[in-house]
């Protein structure tokens, strides 16, 4: 964090200086006019840091930039004594560097603010020390106000934590003794005590600032297209501007080397080569806002053009805990028989199960538990089997949730449906990426019924069934093969990982505390909810859209605008506005995408 603040901080100073200069200059432009060496001397208050860039440059073997353009444009322009017209270029770029720099430096701490989930300290032993010196399993405190540090479990303590910085909810989650609690999220009320879990380095909050950090290092196409572009660009018009110079004299007399230099200040690229990395910078800043983290411009770019999304079944569509939804028996106790026998399982479905009972069960010393069947056990005497069809050879009924089948001293008691819960939005989600034309899919290692039940309910265009990992792969595989634009898996995280590195833009569901999410997805979900899918396609495509305004826009004015500078119908002032005035129109459409 301090870094950045430095960084911060270093921008704005150097952004007073530039407008101390440029007002200077200003001022002494206003001289010139009674006293012309007043315009040599505004001329090097205003431009002399463009023209040792551009020095720098050529020394770096970067000749053809904006530095160059405007240096030998108005050092041509002094040369021919048209000095206002060559001081007023140095100032009205500087104005224009400083409006550019402003929106930069106002998307940045937009994003910083929304991000600004740094810890400075932690409170171990009554002491306030750097997070990265606490241990795992070393108890710290969190009063009031405080940032949670490190990842870990509260010991003790009830408090409310705002996580909106990590997950763009801003309904507070109500946390107590034994419950997960993440870095980065802020304790609103009550005093924790938590347990760490894990070393700052690994913790969600520094991974996570690592991310975003390096979001801006992948590239989309757009930007290596308008990278590549400016290589070819910049050395073009400067051939140009010297046959403007130098050919059109030998058959007509004119002005041609004012046109000439008028020509190359038109030609500066630089509403290009800010506002298209503004405007992705601005477009990841938005998603993160949102709660999703998007890992880099080339995963916005693909976010835009989705052609099918696929989803996972459990803990990306479904809630991923099971809860017991019918009980089919006519014995009194039978529920309680299920769970003693399933009292030492950590099976979720046995979970389901003990919490259905909801009563406390002593401690079972003859719990066996047979693999890919279920549990043999001696409750109050009596032999319970609790497992699936096979373990009782029984015929299964036909049911879409997940069955578990009880005897008791031999004879057949009856069964118990688990089902996993559907999320709140998934239906809606669904609904809304069908209507948008973008086809939906359903992968899952769950059975046929349960899958045909929940692609029912949701209204999943294609759902596949029994599924192992590596089935998962094939099927995405064959699903991309036919796609015509890029293709989204959407995972909790874990167990997709193969999955979510194989598509276009793998996106990590539920991932709040998930390193494997992290590592394996190129977009993180910070939250369970899976609307945020299509807050990330309408956040994609607005970027995308704001992206090719700029480009339109840049080019189609200094296409006019060079054709009648190069045809002598064009002022220096003109060319002027044509690179300020479209840079700076550009910048600002770009922080548009920060908005809502």
């Amino acid at each position: 964090m301090c870094e950045h603040h430095d960084h911060e901080q270093h921008g704005e100073h150097e952004n007073g200086k530039t407008l101390l200069r440029t007002l200077i200059a200003l001022a002494l432009f206003v001289g010139g006019f009674k006293l012309k060496p007043l315009f040599i001397l505004a001329y090097l208050i205003a431009g002399a840091d463009v023209l040792w860039k551009a020095v720098k440059n050529i020394k770096k073997g970067r000749v053809f930039d904006e530095n160059f353009l405007m240096s030998t444009a108005t050092l041509g322009a002094l040369c021919i004594r048209e000095y206002p017209e060559a001081v007023m270029v140095m100032i009205l770029y500087q104005i224009g560097e400083y409006f550019q720099h402003r929106a930069v430096e106002k998307s940045r701490h937009s994003i910083s603010e929304l991000m600004d989930i740094r810890p400075d300290y932690a409170n171990l032993d009554g002491r306030k020390v750097a997070p990265q010196e606490v241990k795992i399993g070393d108890i710290i405190t969190v009063n009031t106000g405080e940032k949670i540090p490190l990842d870990g479990i509260v010991a003790e303590g009830r408090a409310s934590v705002d996580t909106s910085a990590l997950t763009g909810e801003s309904v507070p989650r109500g946390v107590t003794a034994g419950d997960e609690v993440i870095s980065g999220c802020i304790n609103l009320d009550g005093v924790l005590k938590i347990r760490v879990t894990k070393e700052f380095g690994e913790s969600t909050v520094s991974k996570i600032l690592e991310l975003v950090e390096h979001a801006s290092s992948k590239k989309a196409k757009t930007e290596n297209f308008i990278t590549k572009f400016a290589g070819y660009y910049t050395p073009a018009v400067v051939v140009m501007a010297l046959l403007i110079a130098f050919v059109p004299p030998l058959f007509a007399p004119g002005n041609w080397v004012f046109r000439a230099l008028t020509f190359l200040v038109i030609s500066c690229p630089c509403a290009l080569v800010i506002s298209v990395p503004l405007g992705f910078f601005a477009g990841i800043g938005s998603a993160s806002r949102n709660g999703v983290l998007i890992k880099g411009s080339n995963y916005l770019e693909l976010l835009s053009k989705p052609d099918t999304v696929v989803f996972d079944k459990t803990g990306t569509l479904t809630k991923g805990s099971f809860n017991v939804r019918e009980i089919h028996s006519d014995k009194t106790d039978f529920l309680k028989y299920a769970a003693y026998a399933e009292s030492a399982s950590s099976h979720p479905i046995a979970a389901a199960i003990r919490k259905a009972y909801g009563q406390e069960i002593p401690p079972q010393n003859d719990i066996q538990e047979i693999a890919g069947y279920g549990v043999k056990a001696l409750i109050d005497g009596k032999e319970v089997l609790a497992g699936n069809a096979k373990l009782l050879n029984i015929t299964p009924v036909d049911t879409d949730g997940t069955v578990v089948y009880v005897s008791i001293d031999g004879k057949y008691a009856g069964y118990i449906i688990i089902a996993d819960e559907i999320k709140e939005n998934s239906a809606e989600t669904i609904q809304e990426l069908n209507r948008l034309g973008i086809n939906t899919v359903m992968l899952t290692g769950d059975s046929k019924n349960t899958a045909l039940n929940v692609q029912k309910k949701l209204g999943v265009k294609e759902a596949y069934a029994e599924l192992l990992p590596a089935d998962k792969v094939d099927k995405l595989e064959e699903i991309i093969s036919k796609s015509k634009g890029s293709v989204i898996f959407v995972g909790d995280g874990i167990n997709d990982a193969p999955v979510l590195t194989r598509a276009d833009v793998g996106m990590a569901m539920g991932a709040l505390g998930s390193d494997a999410a992290i590592e394996a997805a190129d977009a993180v979900i910070m939250d369970d909810n899976p609307e945020k899918i299509l807050t990330s396609i309408k956040i994609a495509r607005k970027t995308m859209r704001i992206v090719h305004q700029n480009i339109v826009f840049a080019l189609g004015v200094k296409g006019l605008f060079l054709v009648l500078g190069s045809v002598g119908m064009m002022t220096m002032w003109g060319a002027v506005f044509a690179d300020v005035g479209v840079t700076l129109l550009a910048v600002l459409n770009s922080l548009r995408t920060l908005k809502k």
